[in-house]
């Protein structure tokens, strides 16, 4: 708005006026309404769309989890609990054993990086080695089979196949955990973490330290046996 004067015939009348006439500030105020709710419809849109993304993912995730359990018996008839946790979008089976006595290994396999990682209950330290094609067949079983159908396998001992094998620690050349990908980091936090390679056996000189029995649902149980090098 601005002034405007009038001549009259003795003085100067001040007057108001409007550079678009009488419309102008009704249109004005009508244009910021409309901008801000334009704004705020536009905001809980994306706001909206955001939480549906967000909930559809976490949904997609959860259900691509599954829980397989599986109770075999080992080679003196002692039962073996294992829980199988199976991430088939991620490719990744951790299996969750639990010995007669009472103690509980854990054993991921990590697909997608071709890596096998042991973390046993009694020790400090996490173990690695790289899969093989009979690790990639055997948690095919889990990943890959029809295990939805199928959420428990009791294995019978007579239809069993066992499988040992012996795994030398190189304690020398321990793992930067933080060049592991982040399920491996997750489960091994606080550990050191080793190498291990694929040995006949320890020798008379060697001790086994340790052993972890795990069984897939193709009944084949392997006992892993680990002990550790010299330096």
């Amino acid at each position: 708005m601005v002034r405007c004067w009038k001549r009259s015939e003795n003085c100067l009348e001040e007057v108001q006026c409007t550079d678009g006439g009488p419309d102008a500030t009704p249109r004005s105020h009508f244009s910021h309404k409309a901008f801000w709710f334009s704004l705020s419809a536009l905001l809980l849109v994306i706001v909206a769309l955001g939480l549906a993304g967000h909930l559809g993912l976490s949904q997609l995730h959860s259900q691509s989890l599954q829980i397989v359990r599986i109770t075999a018996s080992d080679q003196h008839g002692a039962l073996i609990n294992q829980s199988a946790v199976v991430d088939q979008q991620n490719d990744l089976v951790t299996l969750v054993v639990t010995s007669s006595t009472n103690q509980t290994s854990t054993v991921l396999f990590d697909v997608r990086h071709g890596l096998i990682c042991y973390k046993p209950v009694d020790q400090d330290s996490c173990f690695l080695r790289t899969m093989e094609q009979p690790d990639y067949d055997n948690v095919n079983s889990l990943l890959r089979g029809s295990t939805h159908k199928q959420s428990q396998f009791q294995l019978s001992g007579n239809e069993t196949e066992r499988q040992m094998e012996f795994l030398g620690v190189l304690e020398a050349s321990q793992v930067n955990a933080s060049s592991l990908g982040e399920p491996l980091q997750t489960l091994c936090k606080n550990r050191s973490v080793h190498w291990t390679r694929r040995a006949d056996g320890p020798g008379k000189q060697r001790l086994v330290y340790f052993c972890i029995d795990i069984c897939f649902p193709s009944n084949i149980c392997v006992s892993v046996c680990f002990y550790y090098l010299p330096e």
